[in-house]
């Protein structure tokens, strides 16, 4: 029996872009059954109705177009396009998750499901990600711990030596396939039968750490993810978040953080890990005094760390001008 695969693309305020991915989704869904879903993240623009309107010009009839209903970020997104499920309902073997702002190699999906049909004990496979002009994006990563986070934000060597299993992002290797602990959310496949014992995205995640969060379920369970360095996809980034141009952390991006640890680890978990960031935070703002250099967080990201981990709780992540599907990655 041959798999079947569902691929989901998330848009929100970008149907031009969308639409691109979506005609190199196509191409590299040729020969693989299935289709794929278009979900209009409540994009309020006109997005639906110009997405509607071309597939059906073209005449893409593999391609469908969803309507979320609401902006709740990237993981509620998906999870519309994954429950609505193929056309007629029927349910597929896995679901290929693709950013609107990002454009797989015509075998870049095949290379995925041959990699999952052939190791069944794995739950995820991921791509290669580099942006378009060729330069990587990093994308494979480990588990955030409390020394990850003292070392990611201590910027310094010595702290990166001594801590180096704990570092976050991993180097990206050559070639082959590489386990890792979760993968960006911009090319994954997974494995429907793993996302019917963990469940879909966790949608208290309005955006970031959400695909953390999934790959660690998987893992809990007992299905890893795999790091496919064949599957090629290009990838443009912070189209819709805008995070290259962040002036101030958004407060999405603190209530994801305080979400990810205290669901994970518990609360005295994520206060352990705050403490260390800022420990970390400080030791790098010294260094980059004496040496002067700029600090590169964004404004009064220390502070508003601190002031939001001492804060009641997360507050609401639909907040007016918050967008959702793609994630800056590089």
């Amino acid at each position: 029996m041959t798999a079947s695969v569902l691929t989901v693309i998330l848009n929100w305020r970008t149907p031009e872009m969308t639409l691109r991915a979506a005609e190199h989704a196509l191409t590299a869904m040729q020969g693989i059954d299935g289709a794929i879903t278009i979900v209009d993240n409540d994009s309020g623009d006109g997005s639906e109705a110009t997405l509607r309107r071309a597939v059906a010009d073209r005449g893409w009839d593999r391609v469908h177009i969803v309507q979320a209903g609401r902006n709740g970020g990237f993981g509620a997104g998906n999870n519309a396009g994954i429950r609505a499920g193929l056309p007629g309902g029927a349910r597929p073997d896995y679901v290929y998750i693709l950013n609107s702002d990002a454009f797989p190699a015509p075998d870049a999906i095949r290379l995925l499901l041959d990699h999952l049909e052939a190791h069944p004990h794995v739950g995820f496979a991921g791509s290669y990600i580099h942006g378009l002009d060729g330069d990587p994006h990093t994308t494979c990563f480990r588990f955030p711990t409390v020394w990850s986070e003292i070392e990611g934000a201590a910027r310094t060597g010595p702290i990166s030596r001594a801590l180096r299993r704990h570092i976050v992002p991993m180097e990206i290797p050559p070639r082959g396939v590489m386990r890792v602990d979760w993968l960006a959310g911009c090319s994954l496949m997974m494995r429907r039968p793993v996302l019917d014992r963990i469940g879909l995205f966790d949608e208290t995640f309005f955006l970031y750490f959400e695909e953390t969060d999934l790959c660690l379920r998987a893992a809990r369970a007992g299905w890893p993810t795999d790091y496919v360095r064949a599957s090629d996809v290009a990838h443009i980034g912070s189209e819709t978040t805008g995070m290259k141009r962040w002036t101030r952390t958004p407060q999405y991006w603190f209530d994801s953080r305080r979400h990810y640890f205290t669901k994970n680890h518990g609360a005295a978990y994520f206060a352990a890990a705050t403490l260390a960031h800022v420990a970390g935070g400080l030791i790098w703002r010294l260094r980059a005094a004496l040496t002067r250099r700029p600090v590169g967080d964004p404004p009064h990201f220390l502070r508003d760390l601190v002031a939001h981990s001492l804060s009641k709780g997360p507050r609401n992540p639909q907040a007016k001008g918050a967008a959702s599907p793609s994630r800056s990655i590089s």
